[in-house]
C-alpha cells in the first residue's frame, strides 16, 4: 500500500504535495487522501493537520481526522489510527505471546510508535522488551504526541535501541522469546526489505529465538484482491525456515482492507479455546479491546482465496 498522502483543503490545493490537478472540494471540507494502488485512493475527513516533521529518514504527520480521530502518517501511509489501532497492534502482539508458555524477553524490529510495547507490557511475565527502531525522529515524535504510550516508553522493563535491527540482532548474544517484526511492507530498496527475507529469518533471526520461541510479523494487506501483494509471500517464506507457521488475519477500518499478520515456531501452536482464554486472564493486565480466543481461532481460519494462494 505504498503511495503518496495528500492534504486537500478546501480550495482544492493539497497542503503536502502540491498537485494542481486534482479535483477541487465543493464542500471546502480538508481531505487526507492516500494512494493505494494506481486506480484505487483512500481519503477521509479532516478536522486539522496537529503536526508534521520530516527525519533523515521519512517524513511524519499526526493529523486529526472525523472518523478516526488522530492519526499518524509516515512517509505517506498511514501507520495506525486512534480509534482501531487496537485491532492491528492487539493481533501482532497477544497470540504470539499467548501460545508461548512463559514469554519473559521480547525483541521488537521497528515499533517506534510505541504502541508494540504497550501491549507487550500488559503481560505478567515480561521481564524485558528491547525496542529497535533506526529513526530516533519518529521514536521521539511519537513520545511527544502518541501519550496513550507515555506509560509503556516509561517502563523501566523497556530498553529503547535507535539502529537497524538486522545489525542490532547480529550483535547481541543472548535469545528471545518472542521476536516481533513491527515494520513497513517489504517494498523492494526500501529500508525493511532485507528484514524479511530468507537468508534473513534463517541466519540472523531464527539463531536469536530460544528453542521454544516465536517470531510474529506483521504482514500486509490480506485482502482476496491484495493478499498476494505481501501476505502471502511472507507466509511461503517463512515455512522454508520454521516448522510451524500460522497466519491469520482481521479487518482493520483504517486501513480500508483486511491485515495480516504470521507466526513461525518450530513449536506447534497447540492450544483449545478454553486455554487461550485462560491465559489471557492469568497473564494479560487489564482487558483486551478485540482479542479474545474465539475470535483468533476465526482470524486464523483464512477463507479459501487466500488459503490457496
Amino acid at each position: 500500500m505504498e503511495g503518496a498522502v495528500e492534504i486537500m483543503l478546501g480550495n482544492g490545493l493539497p497542503e503536502i504535495h502540491k498537485d494542481t490537478t486534482r479535483t477541487v472540494h465543493s464542500n471546502q471540507q480538508d481531505w487526507y487522501e492516500e494512494t493505494i494502488d494506481d486506480d484505487l485512493k483512500w481519503s477521509f475527513a479532516l478536522n486539522s493537520v496537529l503536526h508534521q516533521g520530516t527525519s533523515k529518514y521519512q517524513d511524519i504527520a499526526l493529523l486529526d481526522t472525523k472518523r478516526f480521530g488522530k492519526v499518524l502518517v509516515i512517509d505517506g501511509k498511514m501507520q495506525s489510527a486512534e480509534r482501531d489501532e487496537f485491532i492491528y497492534h492487539e493481533c501482532l502482539i497477544h497470540p504470539a505471546l499467548l501460545f508461548h508458555p512463559n514469554p519473559k524477553t521480547v525483541f521488537i524490529m521497528g515499533g517506534g510508535e510505541g504502541s508494540a510495547a504497550r501491549e507487550i507490557l500488559k503481560h505478567k511475565t515480561i521481564d524485558k522488551v528491547v525496542m529497535c527502531d533506526i529513526d530516533q525522529e519518529v521514536v521521539n515524535f511519537c513520545k511527544k504526541f502518541l501519550t496513550v504510550n507515555s506509560e509503556a516508553f516509561c517502563n523501566k522493563k523497556l530498553e529503547l535501541v535507535i539502529k537497524d535491527a538486522k545489525a542490532e540482532l547480529e550483535k547481541r548474544e543472548e535469545k528471545f522469546d518472542v521476536i516481533v517484526g513491527d515494520l513497513a511492507d517489504p517494498v523492494e530498496g526500501g529500508p525493511c526489505y532485507q528484514l524479511y527475507t530468507k537468508s534473513f529469518y534463517q541466519y540472523i533471526l531464527k539463531p536469536k529465538l530460544s528453542p521454544i520461541g516465536i517470531f510474529v510479523t506483521q504482514a500486509g494487506p490480506a485482502g482476496i484482491f491484495t493478499h498476494k501483494e505481501v501476505f502471502t509471500s511472507i507466509y511461503n517464506t517463512l515455512k522454508q525456515v520454521f516448522k510451524y507457521v500460522k497466519a491469520y488475519t482481521a479487518h482493520v477500518p483504517s486501513f480500508a482492507d483486511t491485515w495480516g499478520w504470521v507466526m513461525a515456531s518450530d513449536q506447534d501452536f497447540k492450544s483449545e479455546v478454553k486455554e487461550m482464554d485462560r491465559r489471557i486472564q492469568e497473564r494479560v493486565k487489564g482487558e483486551l479491546m478485540y482479542l479474545d480466543s474465539p475470535s483468533f481461532f476465526s482470524a486464523a481460519t483464512l477463507n479459501k482465496t487466500v488459503s490457496l494462494a
